[in-house]
């Protein structure tokens, strides 16, 4: 895949511009912290900004292609699974992105899975607050004194 390739470089180089062109405009992100999708190119987009900052030595180290069900339409779709490795607070992960392309060969749908437990859940805090950070969910409440 064409634009399987050109995303992996552009992850490698931590190059976000040269991500723009490579989703859907209804793209959906599939997080292992989240049960629902992130959707919409500007929202993962923005996720993928806070991703990049987020891992540290960053590396993919194999890739399989095929075809999946998408979670969307039910449909077989191609897709390629990138396997990768990074840390993350000093926790080592190990993980996957899936990426499933639609007719013209956009990604459609972005699933990433991590391990172990307590990677996932460094993550998870990191990239929450990355996100708060950046604007792009809100802060959560203040805990109340009186309470």
């Amino acid at each position: 895949m064409q634009i399987a390739e050109r995303f992996r470089t552009a992850v490698e180089k931590r190059d976000l511009a040269g991500m723009e062109g490579l989703f859907t405009e209804d793209v959906r992100f599939y997080s292992p912290v989240k049960f629902t999708p992130f959707e919409g190119r500007p929202m993962v987009l923005g996720l993928l900004g806070v991703l990049l900052r987020t891992f540290e030595d960053f590396r993919y180290v194999g890739r399989f292609e095929g075809t999946a069900e998408t979670s969307t339409d039910g449909d077989e779709a191609a897709s390629e699974i990138l396997l990768f490795r990074a840390t993350v607070e000093g926790k080592e992960i190990h993980g996957i992105d899936m990426l499933q392309f639609d007719e013209e060969g956009r990604i459609k749908e972005f699933t990433v899975m991590v391990r172990p437990q307590s990677a996932v859940q460094t993550l998870g805090r990191a990239v929450f607050a990355g996100l708060v950070a950046d604007g792009l969910v809100p802060a959560p409440a203040a805990a109340s004194a009186e309470g």
